[in-house]
């Protein structure tokens, strides 16, 4: 068996290739981030072109730097941002758009003309959900294929034909590697020369086409949505061995995990058991809750979503809480105000203050997602006064990301009837102390950090580890998860509900800005 693992991990500013070993311990890292394009307000795209080139370079990175051969490598595993929407051709490889990222709230009326015409359930926003775990909502791949399909010349009539491919970035990153544009062979069904065209069910339940009861491509969904079936990828598990590497950073090593980011990341936290839970603290933040092989609905504005489903093995679904702008917002702070110079520096400008001084922000850039689904709100700064300085405004930005973990927890607690004991957290913010200090404050229970990291890298090094028996099952998982950090409750408990009553108020202001 070979010695190592590898992970793509694809994600919303950066691609990364990762190599582990036997433990989870980094062995290497390639990372290369990509243009975020925003051609008018509210639009955000990525050239799926830019993103493949810097996907072989940090391939090539990654090995160079662990000088190591593709021999040394057992598999591969793919993880991905989800929802962002790409279609292609299958001839040329040459998309016929840019990707239309997660966060883009372009099809805002398509969600509202579907909320209004009643269809399957009459159910309003909440029209697919019985099938789909889903509420209409901007986030969602479904609408942005069919703006792509409504407003793209051309691509509608080469999708009936099976010409044009839909993938989120999985799918299109794993047509590429497998061989890409066909030569010849047929125009869709049976088999290609071309590059593999499949995803697996974590990707396609974010798709809002999916049933999550059958696993499959749902007709009544296709034909309500106007998706033509011959453009969708094939639904697999997110771990077996799908095919080999054609491309010559990898060639010959088989891909065999595929897991959206968020999905990833509570694999590599291993949450295997019903009512474990996980936090991602990136770009935005995306709270996950297994809870098992049992389908639960929610009453309390979350997602029911598909945690992942492992070879001959049942399907586990989740709970999920998504928050659109986290780590996003200290991004905005250094880029739009040019209140810090680096990310990093956020921390000590909070540390200069001892409190919020009575501000509260609402990143609501791209609407509310869990559990408001507010996509007419819009970010607010509330409670200033002439006291407030920019220590309060940093220490604002930053409480911003553990008041909406806590709508979100106190949503998901009902929901699945499941008191939460701790969290785990990941994810570039998780580096603030102060910020999982006041997390465990707000929460009153212990989050904790684990050793490793890049746990979701880790989780598609696990699927697919685990699927050329490179580690043997959760056991061995379970061995390589170690505590770094551990943050308990301090604040007492009038104080806390104090400041959520604060956050609250400012929450309900930020509804219904736009018309």
């Amino acid at each position: 068996m070979p010695s190592y693992i590898a992970a793509i991990d694809q994600g919303t500013t950066s691609t990364r290739c990762i190599i582990f070993d036997r433990q989870g311990t980094i062995v290497s890292v390639g990372q290369k981030e990509h243009t975020q394009i925003y051609p008018q307000p509210g639009w955000v795209e990525h050239d799926p072109e830019e993103i493949w080139r810097n996907t072989l370079e940090v391939i090539a990175i990654a090995r160079i730097k662990a000088t190591i051969q593709s021999s040394d490598i057992a598999a591969v595993g793919i993880t991905n941002q989800r929802e962002t929407t790409v279609v292609w051709n299958r001839r040329t490889g040459k998309p016929y758009y840019n990707a239309i990222v997660w966060q883009d709230t372009r099809t805002g009326e398509l969600v509202n003309q579907f909320a209004h015409e009643g269809g399957i359930t009459g159910l309003g926003q909440d029209r697919f959900r019985a099938k789909t775990g889903l509420p209409l909502a901007t986030y969602f791949s479904g609408l942005k294929l069919r703006w792509i399909l409504d407003n793209v010349p051309g691509v509608r009539e080469d999708a009936e034909k099976g010409e044009a491919l839909f993938g989120n970035m999985d799918t299109f990153l794993i047509w590429h590697l497998t061989g890409g544009p066909s030569h010849g062979g047929p125009s869709h069904g049976g088999p290609s020369h071309g590059g593999l065209h499949i995803t697996d069910v974590t990707n396609a339940s974010r798709t809002q086409l999916m049933n999550l009861e059958t696993l499959a491509w749902d007709d009544e969904l296709l034909h309500v949505f106007g998706v033509p079936k011959a453009m969708l990828p094939e639904i697999r598990p997110s771990s077996e061995v799908y095919g080999t590497v054609k491309s010559e950073v990898l060639p010959g090593v088989p891909i065999a995990g595929i897991l959206g980011d968020q999905q990833a990341a509570l694999v590599g936290q291993t949450c295997y058991e019903s009512g474990m839970a996980k936090n991602t603290y990136g770009t935005g933040c995306f709270l996950l809750m297994n809870t098992g092989t049992e389908l639960r609905h929610s009453t309390c504005g979350l997602l029911t979503t598909v945690a992942y489903q492992f070879k001959n093995q049942p399907v586990h679904y989740a709970l999920e809480g998504s928050v659109a702008i986290t780590g996003a917002l200290v991004q905005w702070l250094r880029d739009n105000l040019g209140l810090i110079k680096h990310s990093s520096d956020i921390d000590a400008l909070a540390q200069t203050v001892t409190d919020n001084g009575g501000a509260y922000f609402v990143p609501a850039f791209s609407g509310l997602y869990a559990p408001y689904w507010k996509a007419d709100a819009r970010g607010i700064i509330a409670g200033l006064t002439r006291y407030v300085n920019k220590g309060h405004i940093a220490r604002a930005v930053l409480e911003a990301t553990a008041y909406q973990t806590l709508d979100v927890v106190r949503a998901m607690e009902e929901d699945a009837g499941i008191q939460l004991k701790s969290l785990r957290v990941d994810g570039g913010m998780t580096v603030n102390n102060l910020l999982m200090q006041f997390q465990a404050d707000m929460l009153g229970v212990s989050v904790i950090c684990p050793k490793i990291a890049e746990t979701t890298a880790l989780g598609a090094a696990y699927a697919a580890g685990l699927a050329v028996g490179y580690w043997n099952g959760f056991d061995d998982l379970r061995q390589n998860w170690g505590v770094d950090r551990v943050f308990e409750p301090t604040m007492n408990l009038e104080e806390k509900d104090r400041l959520y009553q604060g956050w609250k108020k400012a929450v309900v202001r930020s509804f219904a800005w736009e018309d």
